[in-house]
């Protein structure tokens, strides 16, 4: 394999694995299995983030129209689940491979500890040389629970694990440079930094059988990025695309990773929903902190505590038109933090080993 990874994640989505009618596309999925099985057996580490359990739910069991949406995604994923992991394991079997089912939520990433336990689970499947399948469990997730969808489960993941890159297999080539059904569009093969006008042209729509549109993958490809991982976004029903991809013969997407950051700081990162406290900075701290040096968030830059924290609390750091600027975990409580408002020579409310810039 010409690009060099020692282990990836590979996302997917599932347009790829459902056919027009809504029903599991297994010639696909075996097709899939096929080359993660040779992936594998190259020495690279692979694990594979899933969806597709309610659409196997589908093929399995007929709805009553008059159950409301909550309920129905419940019993088809429950269902589902049971027959996806099924048929990853029987094709997987084939290769003498074995997989694992790992259902998550938002919740077993919500603080430190339970993180830590979700990537131990992770590591001792990969050291015992068995491919873990991650899906979201929508049999519990609902609502405010749910994870935007599985690309940010997949990028939680991609970090959690310091992958070298996280593959996001959709049901278009990559990102466009306008409309892909117009004529004279291309794919955009490299991008990055943050490119702030890339919603502009990614389509809205999202896939016909999925949560994520265009947008939140760009949106967490970048994110991913900045955390030191490389990203691709290719088309999952292209043939071969796993192995021509990481033989570097694809047109697709491919988000350049910046300087890989650490565990701590990767964890943060994917900790926004679980952020308790919100302080507001003026400009001067803001052009500071987000300058790329090590800079630490200090009391004389803040200008209001919004909401309040204790020690060792993730706290959401915004500025003047309450826009994000990042993440960090707080050295003191909220209390202290409101007597030193404004004051120099006053210890760091963010060491900077312990903030994340969003920007």
């Amino acid at each position: 394999m010409k690009l060099g990874y020692k282990k990836i994640v590979v996302k997917v989505g599932s347009n790829v694995i459902t056919q027009a009618n809504g029903l599991p596309d297994e010639a696909r999925i075996k097709h899939l299995v096929n080359q993660l099985a040779d992936i594998k057996k190259q020495g690279i580490e692979v694990i594979l983030v899933s969806s597709g359990a309610v659409a196997s739910g589908r093929s399995l069991i007929k709805v009553s129209e008059r159950q409301d949406a909550v309920t129905t995604r419940q019993l088809l994923a429950a269902i589902g689940q049971v027959k996806l992991i099924n048929t990853y394991s029987n094709f997987f079997a084939t290769h003498a491979i074995q997989c694992a089912q790992v259902l998550v939520t938002k919740e077993d990433f919500r603080d430190r500890a339970h993180y830590l336990n979700m990537k131990n689970c992770l590591q001792i499947l990969l050291q015992n040389e068995v491919i873990p399948v991650v899906n979201e469990n929508d049999v519990v997730s609902v609502t405010e629970l749910m994870f935007t969808d599985n690309d940010e489960l997949a990028g939680l993941i991609a970090s959690m694990l310091n992958a070298d890159a996280l593959i996001i297999l959709s049901n278009v080539n990559g990102i466009y440079n306008g409309d892909p059904k117009v004529e004279g569009s291309a794919v955009i093969e490299e991008i990055s930094g943050s490119v702030a006008n890339l919603a502009s042209f990614i389509q809205t729509g999202k896939s016909q059988f999925g949560r994520g549109g265009m947008i939140t993958k760009s949106t967490m490809a970048q994110k991913v990025a900045k955390l030191g991982i490389t990203v691709h976004i290719a088309n999952g029903t292209t043939a071969d695309v796993l192995t021509s991809l990481l033989n570097h013969e694809l047109v697709h997407t491919r988000f350049v990773p910046e300087k890989s950051k650490s565990g701590k700081k990767k964890w943060i990162a994917h900790s926004e929903t679980a952020a308790t406290g919100v302080v507001k900075l003026n400009d001067g701290a803001k052009t500071v902190l987000t300058s790329g040096k090590a800079t630490s968030l200090l009391p004389v830059g803040i200008i209001e505590i919004q909401t309040d924290f204790l020690k060792g609390d993730i706290i959401k750091i915004i500025d003047e038109n309450n826009n994000l600027i990042g993440l960090g975990i707080a050295e003191y409580g909220s209390d202290k933090a409101r007597e030193r408002i404004g004051q120099k020579k006053q210890k760091a409310l963010v060491h900077y080993d312990y903030f994340y810039s969003a920007i």
